[in-house]
């Protein structure tokens, strides 16, 4: 019986898939990676919950080389009660120490910035985040990714019309 109710609750957990819209349109995408990222009791709960936003976050290193991402919004949890977190912090990315060092160096050296694209949970639970090294669009690349959508839409919008 307990096993029955365990699997019910597993197959109940919704999909949970924060992304941030605007750094594809903001950025150049050039690798991803995923992260593992330090989250305590009540922060994995909201997220669970679906209440976080990376709308405004970027990931940045500290004096130790280690990866945080910086003004990632998990709002608090409603049973928190006095051990609830704080909203906007910074929380800790795990990669391993090679691709840390890969991200540092090209951070530093070529110019590019780190960027987190979406939050999920994996199969077993986990909070993870994708993070994506990335180069900043110039105004002129924004206008033709507008345009490519827009011609994009316009040319759905007619095959869909041909075909009936």
């Amino acid at each position: 019986m307990n096993i029955n109710k365990m699997l019910y609750f597993c197959n109940m957990q919704k999909q949970v898939n924060i992304k941030n819209k605007r750094a594809r349109f903001e950025y150049e995408i050039m690798d991803q990676y995923t992260a593992g990222i330090v989250l305590t009791g009540t922060e994995i709960k909201s997220i669970r919950a679906g209440k976080a936003s990376i709308a405004e976050s970027f990931c940045s290193f500290n004096d130790q080389g280690e990866l945080f991402i910086i003004n990632m919004h998990i709002e608090e949890y409603s049973h928190g009660g006095y051990v609830n977190h704080k909203t906007k912090g910074d929380r800790k990315l795990l990669l391993q120490k090679r691709e840390l060092k890969k991200l540092l160096k090209d951070t530093q050296n070529v110019g590019l910035t780190i960027v987190p694209l979406s939050v999920f949970l994996t199969d077993n639970g986990w909070a993870k985040v994708r993070i994506a090294l990335a180069k900043g669009k110039k105004i002129h690349d924004k206008r033709d990714t507008i345009k490519d959508r827009e011609n994009k839409r316009n040319l759905d919008r007619v095959k869909k019309n041909f075909r009936r």
